[in-house]
């Protein structure tokens, strides 16, 4: 399985953070608002005028004297370190870490401003850094869209123990990471059923043939084996009948097409359609690619967004899982038919193609059908779409009134239509399903197993 990449820590030293990056502390402030209130008396006896000027004067001394202390912007160092990697609604923990490089303890109130799409709000986070000595705080963020998110800096105010002076700095700490799908949900369905089924696989192989064409064993001959399949030659050297077995060929193609029009942008929980795709995606291409196949991808919108050759290993799931991370839902329809020709063009060979998107429930037949059947004549198709929870669920609601019962109706004749829609791709000879989002990882594997159990390519 390829590993996620963490992004790298960032290390930077503290700068001025404003034009004046100094002011009054807190204990500062109440000390001078004491002194205030000694001018009270003033209009009584002017003594009183004296002593609060007096009492101003020290207080202002001694904060001079604390401000002094105090090290320089530069003398704090501030790094940026992440526990794992970003992955799509999973949460995740942040480290900053403060270097005090001054000569007295600080407590510092260190901001990190996170990219919206991690966390809503600034953080802040309190530390006592002693001399020459690291301070660590941490705060977690869960993704909400896939793709590249800009950190920006880290803004500091620290004082002493004391806090009758405080500085202000800012750390250039800006950074991009980056947000992957959700793969981790997407493997637990799947990986269950890859064991099974390459279990049912290797049962099989003792007695079942058109396994493909790659020669695997030989073995004894038996009832119902073909008789093409008889090594001759075996035959003559052990006195008794020997059968050929085959497994399924390797290093075919398997070409994902990724549909990011508007139709993908349906949320269902955090995720939207897009987002389930593309964690099936890379299941799809981990298994392809473990089992010896070459993956290529299309993500496309009303252009080509993402165009990934095929290609097999590491490097190639890498590229992959890099391509899903920035595909993006577009507000609006996608070219459909470029897509097509597109992979028509790229792909002569037969390969297999599966293409994840979702149809409109329209009287006239859908660009994405039309498109995804000129596919069939040439290469292997498995068409998938994703059911929509809530509309399952209103079909087979059973209606409490008249308004429900118009409601109940209408989703279901949606749901025919849908039907009606994939059916005519099946007549045409794709491998046309429809699956709850949360099964669509699973589900398509399983096609891609089956694709393969049989020799289709």
């Amino acid at each position: 399985m390829t590993s996620l990449l963490a992004p790298p820590p960032v290390e930077s030293r503290g700068t001025p953070g404003r034009r004046a990056a100094w002011t009054f502390g807190p204990v500062t402030l109440r000390l001078l608002l004491l002194g205030l209130l000694l001018l009270i008396p003033a209009w009584l006896d002017l003594r009183a005028l004296v002593l609060a000027a007096a009492w101003d004067a020290i207080v202002l001394g001694a904060w001079l004297l604390d401000l002094r202390r105090l090290p320089s912007a530069d003398a704090l160092t501030v790094s940026r370190s992440w526990d794992g990697p970003l992955g799509l609604g999973v949460a995740q923990q942040v480290h900053l870490d403060v270097v005090n490089g001054g000569a007295i303890a600080l407590q510092v109130r260190a901001i990190d401003f996170a990219a919206q799409v991690l966390r809503p709000v600034p953080i802040e986070l309190v530390l006592a850094a002693a001399p020459g000595a690291t301070a660590r705080a941490g705060y977690e963020v869960v993704p909400r869209a896939r793709g590249d998110a800009q950190m920006d800096g880290v803004s500091l105010r620290y004082r002493s123990a004391l806090g009758l002076a405080e500085r202000w700095a800012t750390v250039p700490l800006s950074q991009r990471v980056r947000v992957y799908p959700d793969i981790a949900e997407a493997q637990r369905h799947g990986l269950a059923l890859i064991r099974a089924r390459q279990a049912a696989i290797e049962k099989r192989r003792a007695r079942v043939h058109g396994l493909g064409r790659d020669f695997d064993t030989l073995r004894d001959y038996q009832q119902g084996d073909e008789l093409r399949d008889i090594c001759w030659t075996a035959t003559a050297r052990r006195a008794r009948l020997v059968t050929r077995t085959y497994r399924p060929e390797r290093s075919q193609t398997v070409w994902i097409v990724l549909d990011a029009g508007r139709l993908m942008r349906a949320r269902e929980g955090l995720q939207t359609a897009l987002d389930r795709a593309a964690g099936a995606a890379f299941v799809l291409a981990q298994v392809a690619s473990g089992a010896g196949d070459r993956v290529a991808l299309l993500a496309y919108g009303r252009r080509i967004q993402q165009r990934v050759p095929p290609g097999r290993g590491p490097a190639q799931l890498r590229t992959l899982l890099e391509s899903l991370a920035l595909a993006r839902a577009e507000a609006a329809e996608a070219d459909h038919g470029r897509a097509a020709a597109t992979v028509l063009a790229a792909q002569k060979r037969r390969a297999l193609v599966v293409w994840l998107t979702d149809v409109a429930e329209t009287a006239a037949l859908p660009e994405v059908v039309e498109s995804a059947s000129r596919m069939v004549p040439q290469h292997v198709l498995v068409f998938a779409v994703t059911r929509p929870a809530e509309l399952t669920a209103i079909a087979a609601k059973v209606p409490g009134d008249a308004r429900d019962m118009f409601r109940v109706m209408a989703a279901q004749e949606l749901v025919e239509g849908r039907a009606r829609l994939l059916g005519h791709l099946r007549q045409r000879g794709a491998l046309a399903l429809e699956v709850p989002s949360a099964d669509l990882a699973a589900t398509v594997v399983d096609r891609y197993l089956d694709v393969k159990e049989r020799n289709l390519l």
